[in-house]
C-alpha cells in the first residue's frame, strides 16, 4: 500500500513542478506583455530557475539521504507554495525572478529525491526504465496541463493585464496537496544511505566529484547537457515564436505550444514499452534523426506565413507541425538516464542524479540564453536552426556512452 501511495505522491509532486518549471515560455511572453521587459531581460528567467537547480543539486545531492528524501520533498513543496503566493500578492518582474529561484532550489532537491526513490521502488533495470518513463510521462502531462491552465487566466482582450497572476493561487494549493500526501506516506529509505558515521558530508561530496570524472560519466554529462539545451531552447521560446512569427494571439500562442507538451508526454509514456524491445541506443539514434528532419522540413513553412491569426482555422500549418518535434525527442532523456542509473548501485544513485540535475539545468539555461539572444538579433527560425549543432553533438556523445557502458 505504501509503495503505491508513494508512487502516486512522487507523480503528483513531479506534476506540480512540471507546471511551474515549464511555464517559463508562457511567463516570458507575459512578462514582455505585462511588465514591459525586453527579450534579453526575459531570458534571464531560465537562468534564475536552472542555475538555482544546478547549485542546489551540486551542493546538496549527496547529502539528501542523510536528511531524508521524503522530508526534503516536503520542505521543497512548502517553499514552492510560499513562492507561488508571492506572485499575485507582490506582482513584478523581480518577484517573478525570485519565484523561479525558489522553484529551482526546490526542484533541485525534489528531482534527486524522486529519482532515488525510483531506485528504491524497483528491483531490476527493466522495471527501473519503465517506472522512470512513467514518472517522466506524468511530468510531461503536467507540462501539458500547465499551458492550458495558464492560458485560461490570460485575457485575450487585455494580454498585458495582470489577472493571469491569479493562476499561482491554484499552483500553491496543488503544492500543499502534494505536501500533505507525502507527509502521510512513510517509506524505508535506508538503502540509499551509508550506515557508517565515518562517511560524512565531505566524503559524499568527494565521491560525487570523483564520479563526475569517470570517462563514461563525462560522455553522459555531455549528452544530457545537449539534450536539455535543445528541449528548453524550443520549449521556452515556442510561445513567443508562435506570437511574433506566426501571428497567433497571446492565449493561442500558449495553447499551440501545448502540442509540444502533448508530444513529449506521449513519447515518454510510449517509450516505456518501446525501449524494452529496441534497447536505448537504437531508440535514441532514431529520435535524433527524426528531430533533425523536422527542423529542416518544417521551419521553412513558418517563414512563408504572414499576418495575424485570431482563430484556429487560420493558423499556419507550422503552428501544428513544429511542436511535434516533442514526440521524437521525448524518449531520449529518460532512456539516457535509465541506462546510466540502472547500472549503478543504489548508494551511488543520489550523487549521479545530482550530476544529472546540475548539467540538465546548465543545458536548459544555455539553450534559453542562446535561442533568446539569437531570437532578439535575427529571425526566430534562425534560432531554432542553430539547435542542429547540439543535436549532432548529442548523437556523438550517446555513441560514446554506449561504448563506455559496453566495457
Amino acid at each position: 500500500m505504501n509503495r503505491t501511495r508513494m508512487i502516486v505522491a512522487l507523480a503528483l509532486t513531479y506534476a506540480v513542478f512540471a507546471v511551474l518549471l515549464n511555464s517559463v515560455g508562457t511567463v516570458i511572453l507575459q512578462s514582455i506583455e505585462s511588465f514591459h521587459v525586453t527579450k534579453v531581460a526575459a531570458s534571464s528567467l531560465e537562468g534564475f530557475k536552472d542555475l538555482s537547480i544546478a547549485a542546489t543539486s551540486f551542493l546538496l545531492a549527496a547529502q539528501l539521504p542523510r536528511f531524508g528524501l521524503r522530508r526534503a520533498m516536503i520542505a521543497a513543496l512548502g517553499l514552492v507554495a510560499l513562492a507561488c503566493l508571492a506572485m499575485p500578492l507582490v506582482p513584478g518582474f523581480w518577484t517573478t525572478r525570485l519565484m523561479f529561484l525558489a522553484v529551482g532550489v526546490a526542484f533541485g532537491v525534489t528531482k534527486v529525491s524522486v529519482y532515488s526513490f525510483v531506485g528504491l521502488l524497483t528491483d531490476d533495470s527493466a522495471r527501473h526504465a519503465s517506472l522512470l518513463n512513467v514518472i517522466e510521462g506524468v511530468f510531461m502531462l503536467g507540462v501539458l496541463s500547465g499551458y492550458w491552465v495558464f492560458a485560461a487566466f490570460i485575457d485575450p482582450q487585455d494580454p498585458g493585464g495582470r489577472q493571469w497572476l491569479a493562476v499561482y493561487y491554484v499552483l500553491a494549493a496543488a503544492s500543499l496537496i502534494a505536501l500533505a500526501l507525502l507527509a502521510v506516506t512513510p517509506f524505508d529509505e535506508s538503502a540509499v544511505d551509508e550506515p557508517s558515521a565515518a562517511h560524512g558530508a565531505g566524503h559524499k561530496f568527494a565521491e560525487m566529484i570523483a564520479l563526475a570524472w569517470r570517462p563514461l560519466t563525462l560522455s553522459f554529462i555531455v549528452a544530457i547537457f545537449c539534450y536539455v539545451l535543445v528541449e528548453q531552447g524550443i520549449g521556452s521560446w515556442l510561445p513567443t515564436f508562435n506570437r511574433e512569427l506566426l501571428g497567433l494571439s497571446a492565449p493561442m500562442s500558449v495553447q499551440a505550444a501545448s502540442i509540444f507538451a502533448i508530444c513529449l508526454a506521449a513519447g515518454r509514456l510510449g517509450a516505456g514499452v518501446i525501449v524494452r524491445r529496441t534497447g536505448w541506443f537504437p531508440l535514441v539514434c532514431g529520435c535524433l534523426a527524426a528531430m533533425a528532419v523536422l527542423i529542416v522540413v518544417v521551419l521553412p513553412l513558418a517563414t512563408a506565413h504572414h499576418g495575424p491569426v485570431t482563430g484556429w482555422a487560420g493558423a499556419p500549418i507550422a503552428a501544428f507541425l513544429f511542436p511535434m518535434i516533442g514526440l521524437t525527442m521525448a524518449p531520449i532523456y529518460p532512456a539516457l538516464n535509465s541506462a546510466i542509473l540502472s547500472s549503478m548501485p543504489p548508494r551511488e544513485q543520489p550523487a549521479m542524479v545530482g550530476l544529472i540535475v546540475v548539467f540538465s539545468a546548465l543545458g536548459g539555461t544555455t539553450g534559453s540564453f542562446i535561442v533568446g539572444h539569437i531570437f532578439a538579433a535575427f529571425q526566430g527560425t534562425t534560432a531554432f536552426y542553430v539547435l542542429l549543432v547540439p543535436i549532432a553533438a548529442l548523437a556523438a556523445a550517446s555513441a560514446m556512452v554506449r561504448r563506455g557502458a559496453a566495457r
